[in-house]
């Protein structure tokens, strides 16, 4: 009876569904928009569902195709317009009673190789990351040229001086999104926040800043890419962050694999073990959202939508088997 009552925390499990509504337009040196953000939620309200989540101009999309790049590039008075956009967006989150906020802190974009076909799941295809296939690239640096990982730290540290006073002013949380994946120092000049030992990087982050609107969109897929034994070492992990309080966000996703050389498959034959996760997950008490992420592929066009609804359906299999047990 214990463990069912801690994992009745997890809203999945809860009478109501919750939603992360991506964001409102942005708009350069303004921010976004209340009217257009008030419209979103009374759009969700409609249907009974809460609009608890967006997504700040932050992306994983890479320094070229970020809307704000100047934060991670350390360019001022560039970035100081920028964290001005960030701050607006948060008092439009709160006055809207959107309670999280997911970002990226990085340079580089998601990295992968290519694809891998499984015959045993109709052919289903898995995006991979091999590490020494990515060196026979040699693609070279960005246009953020080498960058260290203290100077990573510091262009971090610049935007949370400026950023969690504001979250905390209005209630929100700010949910940070590791880089995927985790990986070598200094790879195409970049070493990220992250690598090249996950864990060491997620705690120093933790650290940077006392808030309890301070912490992170706990991405277990992409936590896993920077493991040896996923399966093993990634409940500490989140024992570490959840004690904290400092788990926003969950995205849950399945690999084959490890640091190096890994590929995203199916929830239900990956390295990691769900219904060990949401134990462990149940067992910090978390409270928030909990969500599929990257899934596989396959020809059919409904091919990413199948996928995604088989996700769902594990994972609330899972929660719900985890509250029986």
């Amino acid at each position: 009876m214990a463990q069912q009552r801690k994992i009745s925390n997890l809203k999945h499990d809860m009478g109501y569904l919750i939603f992360d509504g991506g964001a409102p337009k942005y708009i350069k040196g303004k921010g976004w928009d209340l009217d257009e953000s008030m419209k979103k939620r009374e759009a969700c309200e409609k249907y009974g569902i809460s609009l608890d989540a967006y997504h700040l101009p932050l992306t994983s999309d890479g320094i070229d195709k970020m809307e704000t790049p100047n934060i991670m590039l350390g360019k001022s008075p560039e970035r100081d317009r920028e964290i001005e956009d960030i701050q607006q967006m948060i008092s439009v989150a709160g006055k809207t009673g959107v309670g999280c906020l997911n970002y990226n802190t990085i340079i580089l974009p998601i990295l992968r190789t290519g694809l891998t076909l499984d015959p045993k799941r109709g052919n289903a295809s898995y995006t991979t990351w091999n590490y020494e296939e990515a060196i026979k690239k040699n693609e070279g640096l960005t246009r953020a040229g080498v960058v260290t990982v203290d100077q990573m730290f510091e262009r971090i540290t610049y935007l949370l001086d400026r950023i969690p006073p504001v979250a905390e002013e209005y209630k929100v949380r700010l949910a940070n999104h590791i880089a995927d994946p985790p990986t070598h120092a200094n790879y195409r000049g970049i070493t990220r926040w992250n690598s090249p030992n996950v864990f060491e990087g997620i705690k120093r982050f933790a650290k940077l800043y006392d808030s309890k609107y301070h912490g992170f969109n706990l991405c277990l897929g992409t936590t896993a890419e920077g493991l040896k034994n996923p399966k093993t070492e990634i409940i500490p992990i989140i024992k570490w962050v959840g004690e904290r309080k400092q788990i926003f966000n969950v995205h849950l996703r399945n690999i084959k694999g490890g640091f190096d050389n890994f590929m995203e498959v199916y929830p239900d034959n990956g390295d990691m073990d769900f219904f060990e996760i949401l134990k462990g997950l149940g067992d910090v008490q978390y409270p928030y959202m909990i969500m599929p992420d990257h899934v596989p592929h396959h020809t059919d066009p409904a091919s990413s939508n199948q996928a995604f609804a088989f996700a769902y359906g594990y994972i609330k299999a899972m929660i719900q088997a985890v509250a029986a047990s």
